[in-house]
């Protein structure tokens, strides 16, 4: 599905990705772990073309994605969830929704948004900056898959939401995952959610992978290492 190979990233003249390789099988959770600051979100921005890398390669389905614009990028199927959500707080959720829908050129809302959420049916022409933290997130992860993409990006999905909103995006994930027709790259830092939904595991140090494999490898001493603050 996705392939990352060989990735040097710099802001500036500081080196920030460093000769990273990352592969994302169809149909596969993969979480990407690592302490605040390694280069996790600078990873997902250059996978989905908002940052581009000086050296290395990005392939999606066997197609070089590297110098593709990021609407190009959502057009062949990648979905992205970024971290702080980003809705736009000014139009409804229903208005939200139809701007994820630009990405494959669709006109309808597909009826299996609601199915996974169906708080957003409910609250469908409620301004998305009236929505509370965790139905905002919902929001995001909604208006990301509206498209159908093939690949989706989750920046921290959980982070400052309420546990039982917690509970409803891992369902998600789950959901999607029991599918098995889309990949997810997962960035969590919730050991116990990481080894419910995920099948394998990368963790960075410093701008590069330090640790990876199955996610029945992710144990106390990989831990201890890489990700103890």
């Amino acid at each position: 599905m996705l392939e990352v190979r060989g990735l040097n990233v710099y802001y500036g003249d500081s080196q920030v990705l460093r000769e990273v390789d990352l592969t994302i099988p169809a149909g596969k959770v993969v979480c990407l772990m690592g302490r605040n600051g390694v280069g996790k979100t600078t990873l997902m921005k250059s996978i989905i073309g908002l940052l581009s890398p000086r050296r290395g390669r990005i392939t999606l389905g066997g197609d070089e994605i590297t110098q593709a614009p990021p609407y190009l990028r959502a057009r062949r199927g990648i979905g992205y969830v970024p971290q702080g959500r980003e809705i736009l707080p000014s139009l409804t959720v229903e208005e939200n929704l139809l701007v994820g829908l630009e990405a494959s050129g669709g006109k309808a809302i597909p009826p299996e948004i609601f199915d996974l959420f169906p708080v957003l049916k409910t609250m469908l022409h409620r301004r998305g900056g009236d929505l509370s933290g965790g139905q905002q997130q919902q929001l995001a992860i909604g208006r990301a898959l509206v498209s159908g993409p093939r690949l989706l990006l989750l920046d921290e999905p959980t982070e400052g939401i309420q546990p039982s909103i917690i509970k409803e995006i891992v369902s998600v994930i789950l959901r999607i995952r029991a599918e098995g027709k889309m990949a997810i790259l997962l960035v969590e830092q919730y050991l116990s959610l990481v080894r419910e939904v995920a099948d394998s595991f990368y963790v960075m140090e410093k701008g590069a992978i330090a640790a990876e494999g199955p996610v029945a490898q992710l144990n106390d001493e990989v831990v201890r290492r890489h990700l103890t603050v």
